[in-house]
């Protein structure tokens, strides 16, 4: 099981190593869209670098409501969540 850090972790080194985003603008409050400049095509390749990651799948449902970094960490944290 990942702890909410290492998800974190996971997804800031996606971003870097993705989007070559500098790893301190990567914050749990950091809007995707407008602080980080991802955009939707670039989201799904996030999501899918960061399944592979981690073995947790996200679709695109998952993914209509985040905004922020954080917003991503929960999404991840449900999934391996016993009741997810």
């Amino acid at each position: 099981m990942h702890t909410r850090e290492d998800i974190f972790n996971t997804l800031r080194d996606a971003l870097v190593e993705l989007f070559e985003i500098e790893p301190e603008r990567v914050t749990p409050q950091a809007n995707l869209y407008t602080d980080l400049e991802i955009d939707s095509i670039d989201a799904i390749d996030l999501i899918d670098h960061v399944c592979r990651q981690t073995g947790r799948k996200l679709d695109a449902n998952d993914f209509r409501t985040v905004r922020t970094v954080e917003d991503v960490v929960q999404a991840m944290w449900q999934k391996q969540a016993p009741d997810a």
